[in-house]
């Protein structure tokens, strides 16, 4: 009898941000899975008056996409 794998504890979507800021790095771009708005850590973010220089990682936890309010949670790393 073979063992089988353990179960999966990642429920988030492969490249999914998922509150795991160990996966970003400061200049790290980030896309709502939702509308596909990409939060430009050089620009910012107006809406929620965030200055630009602002890493993904630093915006306040209760932070949500300034065009749909998907979860900062959701949004998804674009690679390089």
């Amino acid at each position: 009898m073979s063992a089988s794998p353990p179960p999966s504890t990642d429920h988030f979507f492969a490249g999914s941000y998922g509150g795991d800021a160990s996966k970003l790095s400061d200049d790290t771009r980030l896309e709502c899975k939702i509308c596909w708005h990409i939060y430009e850590p050089t620009q910012g973010c107006a809406y929620w008056q965030i200055p630009a220089g602002t890493p993904f990682a630093a915006l306040p936890d209760h932070w949500t996409c300034p065009e749909c309010d998907g979860a900062k949670g959701d949004f998804m790393v674009i690679p390089d």
